[in-house]
């Protein structure tokens, strides 16, 4: 039986349209394009197997209704690890020396809710980077403009290195952090009163640090992840792995502890 020819009309528009959009993705043909999917699946169904995970992370729970850790106040809160029984660790990056564009598209295939502790000195014209990673859900926080060692510099020094940091920010993403993280971890109460008046809420530690070889080390009375740690990767080591590969053996020792990522700024 001949189809009717409005029928047929239907059905040549349909294939023409499968056509364009088959071109508009870089295949000429649908069918090439789902066998090409079909001997490739991990990048399309299954994206952890690419990054060398063997199961994806599961997804963190809903946020708290109120944040684990008070913000503001006097002094501001220092936080090393967050008081809560969510089964969470938080990824937090320093410096910005690494511009890898695999590792926006890690955090994106992954959905990693990661925190930027960026030093205007060391990410330098590279700022672009960062939007694109805060285009795929990473935050950004403030971590100086030129990661000097604060404590004991007089109010004036240590405000100028908050405060510089919150404006250049500020200039280049429409934001001023919350968060603060100290460079190299020391910081006195002249730093909190300074990062209180650069409109600072929290200063942000770390309970577990991942070396340049991808080895996880702990603050004194630590020895393995657990729940509401706070993790700080640094970049910027060429000796040692990217930090691509340093995230990627991290995520597989937060998932053989039973632990996803979370977002840092829900809870702080």
């Amino acid at each position: 039986m001949r189809s009717a020819p409005g029928a047929r009309a239907l059905a040549a528009a349909l294939l023409a349209y499968a056509l364009l959009a088959g071109c508009a993705t870089g295949s000429a043909d649908p069918r090439e394009q789902t066998a090409r999917s079909a001997k490739n699946p991990t990048r399309t169904a299954q994206p952890y197997r690419h990054w060398g995970l063997t199961a994806p992370l599961p997804a963190p729970p809903a946020p708290p209704a109120r944040r684990q850790v008070r913000s503001g106040g006097d002094p501001l809160p220092v936080v090393q690890r967050v008081p809560t029984r969510h089964q969470v660790v938080f990824l937090t990056y320093d410096d910005g020396a690494e511009k890898d564009p695999r590792f926006i598209d890690l955090v994106r295939e992954l959905r990693l809710p990661v925190s930027m502790f960026l030093t205007d000195s060391v990410v330098g014209p590279g700022y672009g980077h960062f939007a694109r990673l805060r285009s795929v859900g990473a935050s950004i926080q403030n971590h100086t403009l030129d990661h000097a060692a604060l404590r004991g510099l007089p109010y004036a020094g240590q405000r100028a290195e908050i405060c510089g940091q919150q404006n250049k920010l500020g200039s280049r993403f429409g934001i001023r952090p919350r968060l603060f993280r100290p460079p190299y971890g020391t910081y006195d109460d002249t730093t909190l009163r300074a990062a209180a008046d650069c409109g600072v809420t929290a200063v942000v530690l770390w309970r577990a640090a991942v070396e340049g070889d991808g080895e996880l080390t702990y603050a004194k009375g630590a020895a393995r992840l657990l729940p509401g740690d706070i993790v700080s990767i640094p970049s910027g080591e060429p000796a040692g792995l990217s930090l691509r590969e340093r995230t990627t053996r991290l995520l597989r020792e937060i998932q053989e502890r039973g632990l996803t990522v979370g977002r840092l700024e829900d809870y702080i």
